[in-house]
């Protein structure tokens, strides 16, 4: 690929990097990452994947913007509030990169929707908020041997983890094999979020995604990264494949998507030391 002046001096830091080079920059272009989510995970993830030159982000949300999103809603602002998530997005985008080709797609996702969509992505990330479309999106990944790279937040704790079960590696279901009961975790609206949390994993879950892109250094996946605000600690937890994991062992019974009853917002895990 033949790179303009004006994306020479663009990416210049990308490509005077060794492990990204023109080469590099030049893949990145091509590629293809879908994002879940216009919100507080996706709209870092979303900034950054942009100014990297993913030349082309799908990105689904099905809400318009609301003034109480813009503490860590950063892709929107208060001129927006009320326009489609989604549209917010693809405006900031465009406006941040020319070069990014921005597909929307203002709807929810569900099972008749979800596995025509993300087949004509190269990776995934999930910024959703609620356990039936998280566990939807881990599935429709297994089934069409997707990279997914998911975020999650509660409060001043955050998590990131890698998911490509189609490499043997685990995937979310060999992490939590179902959803919690509707009611036992309250929703950051009830519980609250740092919104600065919100940009610390969300650039993971881009860095990640441009790692998993590019074929660089070492995947999240067969682990799961958490971090404490409070604290300002990361940790590393090893994930294993679960032998009898419902959807990706050689003893899995789901067989095709569910659809699960929208119980509550993110789920807050306690890793003993």
């Amino acid at each position: 690929m033949n790179f303009t002046e004006e994306q020479i001096e663009r990416y210049s830091r990308h490509i005077i990097l060794p492990e990204i080079g023109g080469k590099g920059q030049s893949k990145l272009l091509k590629s293809k990452a879908f994002v879940l989510g216009a919100g507080g995970l996706g709209s870092p993830a979303l900034l950054y994947l942009a100014a990297a030159g993913v030349g082309t982000i799908g990105v689904i949300d099905s809400d318009c913007v609301e003034l109480s999103n813009l503490q860590r809603q950063i892709i929107h602002n208060n001129l927006r509030v009320g326009v489609p998530k989604a549209n917010s997005a693809k405006q900031t985008i465009e406006e941040l990169n020319p070069d990014v080709n921005v597909i929307i797609y203002n709807e929810r996702l569900n099972a008749d929707n979800i596995r025509g969509i993300i087949k004509e992505y190269d990776v995934l990330l999930d910024g959703s908020d609620n356990f039936p479309t998280r566990f939807l999106m881990n599935d429709a990944a297994f089934f069409e041997r997707r990279t997914l790279v998911s975020g999650s937040m509660f409060r001043f704790d955050g998590q990131v983890a890698t998911f490509k079960p189609h490499e043997g590696y685990p995937c979310y279901r060999c992490l939590y094999p179902e959803p919690p009961p509707k009611g036992l975790v309250p929703s950051c609206q009830e519980a609250g979020v740092l919104g600065a949390l919100a940009g610390v994993i969300g650039v993971i879950q881009a860095v990640e995604a441009i790692k998993e892109l590019l074929g660089i250094g070492e995947t999240l996946a067969g682990n799961l990264l958490v971090f404490d605000a409070l604290k300002m600690q990361f940790r590393k937890v090893i994930v294993r494949r679960d032998p009898d994991c419902n959807l990706c062992s050689e003893r899995a019974s789901i067989k095709e998507l569910i659809t699960y009853e929208e119980s509550c917002e993110m789920q807050a895990v306690k890793i003993e030391n």
